[in-house]
C-alpha cells in the first residue's frame, strides 16, 4: 500500500530541516506526501481502462527573514532531499521581502492533534472493483427498457499518507483513504435522450452506498428527465438539490477565504458583523469530526483546527484565513490554509421531516434544480447566472422535467432570500448541506 511508514516520511523531513538551518535559513516547512490507488472504469459491462498510480512528492518552503523560496521534488534520497532544500534557499535569496511572509505565530500551531480515524483500506482488488462496478451499470440498465446506453461506471480506490514539519518543531502527519463508486446511465425514448449520474464517496467503503442501489437510483434519475420542456422567462422560487446546495456552501467560502478578501476581489469584503444570510441559518465548521470527509487535526501549515460558528444567526462572524492571508488583512489564521474543513449549513427552522418531499411541498409552486451548468459566478459583484435543468413543480408535486434554462441573481440576495434548508443532507467533499430553498430568482427560458 505505501513504500514508507510515517517514521521515514518524519526522518527526511528532520533532514531537510537540519539542512535549512545549516544553510543559514531563518524558517523553513516541509511537505512530504505519497499516495497509492487504482482505478477501474467499464463501459456496457465491458473494462475500458484499469489504472494504478503511485506517487510521492516533497515540497519545502525555506525563508531568509521576510524573503521566500520554494522548491519541490519526488526523489527521497538524501542527496535530492539536501539538494531540494538549497534550491529553496537560492530562490529565497533573491525573491523580494514580503513583510507577511512566515511562519506562523507558535501559539497556533498544533499540539498533539487527536487521531481522526481516516484511513480505512478497502481490501478488493481490480478483479472485484470490475464486478463492483459492473453490478452498480448492470442495475441501472435493469431498471428500465428505457436505458438504452450508458457512459459507464467505476470504482475507485485511493490512499494517501503524509508528514508536515517546519522549524518551530511541529510534526504532524497521518494516512487517510478516500474510495467511491459512481455509474452515469443514458436513457432514450424515441430520438430524445437524458444522461444523469450518481456517486458514492467516503473514507470508510462500508460508508458507501450499494452498488445495484446506486446503478437504480442514476438510471431513475436519468428516466426522470425524458418529455423535458423549456420554461417560459419568469421569476419563481427555486429549489436547489442537495449536492447543489453544497456547490452553494462553496461559493460562501471562496467569498469568504482570506486571498479574496485581501486582494478586495470579493463582495463579502469587509462584511465581518455584518448579516450576509437569513437570519435562522448559521454556517458550522466542525473539522474534528471522527471518520467523516473534510476533517483534519490542523491545516496546511500545521495550524490548529476548531469548531466555529462561522455564520450565527445570519451574521458572518469569521472568514477563512491562512497565516499569510491573515497577515495581510490584520488578523490571525483560522486554520484554514487549504481550505475549509467539514463545513455544514444549520437553520434553526430545519426539522427532522424536512426531507425532500417535504422541500417540495415548502417549493409549492416553482423551480426544482438538479443539475447546473457553466461557470457564471462573479465573485467581486455576487452576480450568478448559470444553465440549469431540473423540474417544474405546482403545488408540491413535480409536473415536468425542465432544460435549456438559466438562472441569475446575486448571490448577496440569494443568501439572504434562503428560505429553508432540508433534512436531505448530503456530503460533497467537504462541504454537507441539505436541499436549499430560495424565495426568487429569475429564470430565463423561451
Amino acid at each position: 500500500m505505501f513504500d514508507y511508514d510515517q517514521a521515514q516520511l518524519r526522518e527526511s523531513a528532520e533532514v531537510m530541516l537540519r539542512r535549512a538551518r545549516t544553510i543559514g535559513a531563518t524558517g523553513a516547512a516541509v511537505d512530504i506526501s505519497e499516495n497509492s490507488g487504482f482505478s477501474v472504469n467499464l463501459r456496457r459491462g465491458r473494462v475500458e481502462t484499469i489504472e494504478q498510480h503511485r506517487d510521492k512528492g516533497i515540497g519545502v518552503t525555506v525563508y531568509i527573514g521576510h524573503r521566500r523560496g520554494h522548491a519541490s521534488s519526488s526523489d527521497y534520497s538524501r542527496q535530492s532531499l539536501e539538494e531540494t532544500v538549497d534550491a529553496a534557499f537560492s530562490i529565497a535569496r533573491f525573491t523580494a521581502e514580503d513583510t507577511c511572509a512566515g511562519l506562523p505565530d507558535p501559539d497556533t500551531l498544533a499540539v498533539n492533534p487527536p487521531d481522526l480515524d481516516l484511513f480505512h483500506p478497502w481490501t478488493i482488488d481490480v478483479e472485484q472493483a470490475v464486478e463492483i462496478a459492473r453490478a452498480a451499470e448492470a442495475a441501472a440498465f435493469a431498471t428500465s427498457p428505457l436505458i438504452r446506453n450508458s457512459e459507464g461506471a467505476s470504482v475507485t480506490v485511493g490512499y494517501g499518507q503524509f508528514v508536515s514539519a517546519n522549524s518551530l518543531g511541529f510534526f504532524g502527519g497521518y494516512p487517510y483513504s478516500r474510495h467511491s463508486i459512481a455509474c452515469a446511465p443514458i436513457a432514450r425514448r424515441g430520438r430524445a435522450m437524458q444522461r444523469d449520474d450518481w456517486y458514492s464517496s467516503h473514507c470508510k467503503p462500508s460508508r458507501l452506498a450499494d452498488p445495484e442501489r446506486l446503478g437504480r437510483y442514476a438510471a431513475e434519475r436519468a428516466l426522470s428527465r425524458l418529455g423535458a420542456k423549456r420554461l417560459s422567462t419568469r421569476r419563481a422560487p427555486v429549489l436547489f438539490e442537495s449536492p447543489l446546495a453544497c456547490g452553494l456552501l462553496g461559493h460562501f467560502v471562496q467569498a469568504a477565504s482570506g486571498g479574496a478578501l485581501y486582494r478586495k476581489t470579493s463582495f463579502l469584503t469587509d462584511s465581518l458583523g455584518s448579516a450576509v444570510f437569513a437570519p435562522h441559518l448559521g454556517v458550522v465548521e466542525d473539522p474534528h469530526q471522527r471518520g467523516e470527509s473534510g476533517s483534519a487535526p490542523f491545516d496546511g501549515e500545521g495550524c490548529t483546527t476548531f469548531r466555529r460558528r462561522v455564520v450565527d444567526a445570519g451574521v458572518l462572524q469569521g472568514y477563512f484565513l491562512s497565516t499569510y492571508s491573515a497577515r495581510k488583512l490584520g488578523m490571525k489564521t483560522t486554520g484554514n490554509a487549504g481550505g475549509s474543513h467539514h463545513l455544514r449549513f444549520t437553520s434553526t427552522r430545519r426539522r427532522k421531516t424536512d426531507d425532500l418531499p417535504a422541500m417540495l411541498r415548502k417549493l409549492n409552486t416553482g423551480l426544482f434544480i438538479t443539475d447546473l451548468m457553466g461557470q457564471g459566478v462573479n465573485y467581486v459583484t455576487g452576480d450568478y447566472s448559470r444553465g440549469a435543468t431540473g423540474f417544474w413543480v405546482e403545488g408540491g408535486v413535480i409536473q415536468y422535467p425542465v432544460e435549456e434554462i438559466t438562472i441569475a441573481g446575486n448571490l448577496r440576495d440569494m443568501f439572504r432570500s434562503i428560505v429553508a434548508v432540508g433534512a436531505d443532507e448530503i456530503t460533497r467533499g467537504s462541504k454537507r448541506s441539505g436541499s436549499i430553498l430560495i424565495e426568487s430568482m429569475a429564470i430565463a427560458g423561451i
